[in-house]
């Protein structure tokens, strides 16, 4: 049987291809990764990369259960990042924040969102009170700058954990507050506040929490995914403490803290403040002028040069 040739109209031809450009368009102009629409992001969207698990592959805890700081079998020099609001201390194991990033919890009446991203080493809380209405957020499974995208369950923005604000959605351009943290040792948390309660590893999930699922990342020169620039100034793991004062910035990498004393009296912009540095715990602080602890980060460089490539460096006898 001979095969029968079909013909179409140019009008025809043209309106099949204006459906096909329109329907490629339309692709480029809502790009979807892991079910999040990011067709209105503020940050390239080709930047923005999947981390392998999807959303809610990495799951939050948002059931937390504490445990007495004298009931707790972290060791002296296990690391946690600590949150003091409200007359309340809690600290929150780094051991269990790497399997899980995210932990939606409440200070008394104050809901806080307490993060962690172990790629980019960032410890960070946030009043968890956005656009007049208590969030809980999630793991969307996306990284920006290699820096963990979280989502709030509620409208689904997606929101840079670094850069503290809303890169698409509905809440696009909201800021979070963030709340005081201390990336230390346990030793030295629990010197701090002796009453302190500890994340329980009773977290509804089964995770070896004594295993570090990202050994030998933090002295490696590997970075996991790309990032939009790189510094060189220093090893990409290096520690900085990073701040952000009155829409300025500053990073005082640890290298050079550990060459000066423990307290060093600098300026950030027009603004003066204190640096405090523990070169035994790894850690640090920044006061204001009037002694009053400032929200600021412990990041590796890689991670806190990428989002601030024209911010402030401190140097040792600068």
């Amino acid at each position: 049987m001979a095969a029968r040739l079909v013909s179409f109209s140019p009008c025809a031809v043209a309106l099949v291809s204006a459906c096909i450009c329109l329907s490629i368009s339309a692709a480029w102009a809502a790009p979807v990764k892991n079910g999040f629409d990011l067709g209105d992001a503020t940050v390239p969207v080709d930047e923005i990369r999947q981390g392998g698990p999807p959303r809610d592959g990495i799951p939050s805890i948002d059931e937390p259960r504490f445990v007495l700081g004298s009931a707790s079998k972290l060791s002296p020099s296990d690391r946690v990042l600590g949150v003091f609001v409200g007359g309340v201390a809690k600290a929150y194991p780094i051991g269990i924040l790497n399997w899980h990033e995210i932990v939606n919890d409440r200070f008394g009446d104050q809901r806080i969102v307490v993060t962690f991203c172990p790629l980019c080493g960032t410890g960070m809380a946030f009043d968890a009170r956005v656009a007049g209405r208590e969030r809980t957020f999630g793991v969307s499974g996306l990284l920006y700058n290699s820096d963990v995208l979280l989502y709030d369950r509620e409208s689904e923005s997606l929101w840079s954990q670094i850069a503290k604000s809303a890169v698409s959605g509905t809440l696009k351009g909201e800021h979070l507050n963030p709340v005081v943290t201390t990336h230390t040792t346990w030793a030295d948390w629990q010197r701090r506040y002796p009453g302190t309660v500890v994340l329980s590893e009773n977290t509804g999930h089964v995770r070896d929490y004594g295993r570090d699922p990202y050994r030998g990342y933090e002295s490696s020169r590997d970075v996991y995914f790309p990032v939009a620039r790189t510094d060189p100034r220093y090893h990409p793991k290096e520690r900085v403490i990073g701040l952000e004062l009155n829409g300025q910035v500053k990073a005082y990498p640890f290298v050079e803290l550990s060459q000066g004393s423990a307290r060093l009296a600098d300026r950030v912009g027009d603004q003066p403040v204190i640096v405090e540095f523990d070169a035994e715990q790894q850690t640090g602080r920044v006061l204001d002028q009037h002694g009053v602890e400032l929200p600021t980060v412990i990041a590796f460089w890689f991670a806190w040069s990428a989002f601030h490539p024209q911010g402030e460096v401190y140097r040792s006898g600068s």
